[in-house]
């Protein structure tokens, strides 16, 4: 076998003294782990000393680059329409791509969005997506394009040449207990969407109990982390910090999801779904010129929602089939009269989880009918004995566990506790982070 110009164990010493990694051995480092030359021991060391000493600025842009270096980028050269972008970092009932990728391509913008499935408690679009009778989530390359095109967005899988050292490096952090490491995330993310060669990119950086960063601080540092990278490589990049203490919407589940984003396109649906949605649609658009156009209107006009309908045709799914539907249901009542203050959108989550919703290992399969429908939102009134949620399942025998998991998720105050009863919802987007 051919030496190596470098070896695995300097560059780990290098950053387990706090150093900066050289530019040439973060190149040879990635590309030997992708290739397996450095071992899974090695690149674990490596990924905690990064969790403990952090990366300089323009060493983790180095790094980012590498990891794309890993495969292809996607050529959107051939794409007419302005492309721009959104990821989220994951929440509970987070179905916010299936109404915004539509309502940006129905205003005049391509949306390539390469989703991914769901693990543990956060949903995955594709998996959401997947409930529509037909519904591919696979596209060959000409597909792609072709889509982008003739209907302006694409929701689909990403292909596995589209930075493979984040595929690898992801599946070892999950077990190194490296998942936290700020750089390491910023940089799985940020690698991913610049790979796929937007012009904008707009991030939806999730803060509280359901999301991956419980508090602001953290969040904020994250955002201003991926900001940084991807104007660095050259893509306008924006973040909104926004809420994940309660669920989005009234559903958390598959098909439920789906049910609810075919409501915000009809011009209906929640107000807070509605409210993220065309915050993220008219930063998406700004992002690449397009400022004098009515993301609300679009949603009320029926625009975004003949664009739903072309997208799901595009990909082998009947638009009109009915959605699955689970054959066992379960209600949970207000134990007591008041105002809803609190709905926990982690312990949501798991219920959902436990209910079919989701997944433990990535091979594990999903039920589309399961999932938790919120019959109250915080800030609601409710009586004792009044329904609060309805949990859906394919077998009785889930509720019991996401019971447990729901015990003590929610807050109700008594009418005459003015303080907690008038304690609503925190705003739904609580900073914006520019370059």
């Amino acid at each position: 076998m051919a030496s190596e110009p470098f070896d695995a164990v300097s560059v780990i010493r290098t950053k387990r003294d706090g150093g900066r990694i050289p530019d040439p051995e973060i190149d040879w480092v990635i590309d030997a782990y992708t290739r397996g030359a450095v071992a899974e021991e090695q690149m674990s060391a490596l990924a905690m000393a990064i969790l403990l000493n952090g990366m300089q600025p323009a060493e983790l842009s180095r790094w980012t680059d590498a990891m794309i270096a890993s495969g292809k980028r996607l050529d959107l050269s051939a794409v007419s329409r302005p492309t721009t972008d959104k990821h989220s970092t994951g929440g509970v009932g987070d179905k916010i791509t299936l109404p915004l990728a539509p309502l940006v391509a129905s205003l005049g913008a391509a949306v390539p969005q390469l989703s991914g499935r769901g693990l543990g408690h956060t949903g995955g679009t594709l998996d959401k997506l997947e409930s529509i009778p037909g519904w591919r989530a696979s596209l060959s390359s000409a597909e792609f394009i072709d889509q982008l095109n003739t209907v302006g967005a694409v929701v689909c899988a990403a292909g596995d040449d589209l930075a493979p050292a984040d595929r690898k490096l992801y599946a070892l952090r999950d077990v190194t207990g490296t998942v936290e490491a700020i750089p390491l995330i910023a940089s799985s993310i940020m690698s991913k969407k610049i790979a796929e060669g937007s012009s904008a990119l707009v991030l939806d950086v999730k803060v509280g109990s359901g999301a991956f960063m419980k508090n602001l601080a953290d969040a904020r540092e994250l955002a201003e982390t991926m900001v940084a990278l991807g104007t660095a490589a050259g893509t306008h990049t924006v973040a909104l910090l926004t809420d994940m203490s309660t669920p989005l919407g009234r559903t958390a589940g598959n098909a439920l999801e789906v049910r609810e984003s075919v409501e915000v396109l009809a011009g209906g649906g929640p107000a807070d779904v509605v409210q993220l949605t065309v915050a993220l649609a008219t930063e998406m658009l700004a992002g690449v010129g397009i400022t004098d156009v009515d993301p609300a209107a679009a949603l009320a006009d029926g625009r975004a929602m003949d664009v739903w309908r072309r997208m799901i045709s595009a990909q082998g799914g009947d638009p009109d089939a009915p959605l699955p539907t689970a054959a066992e249901r379960h209600v949970i009542a207000a134990p007591a009269t008041g105002v809803l203050t609190r709905l926990d959108a982690y312990a949501v989550g798991v219920a959902a989880w436990r209910l079919g919703a989701g997944r433990a290992r990535k091979e594990d399969a999903v039920s589309p009918a399961a999932g938790v429908v919120m019959l109250a939102k915080p800030g609601d009134q409710v009586h004792a004995g009044q329904p609060l949620l309805e949990l859906h399942a394919d077998d009785a025998g889930r509720f019991a566990r996401a019971e447990q998991a729901l015990d003590g998720a929610f807050g109700i105050a008594a009418e005459g506790d003015s303080e907690r009863a008038s304690q609503g919802a925190p705003p739904l987007v609580l900073d914006r982070v520019t370059a």
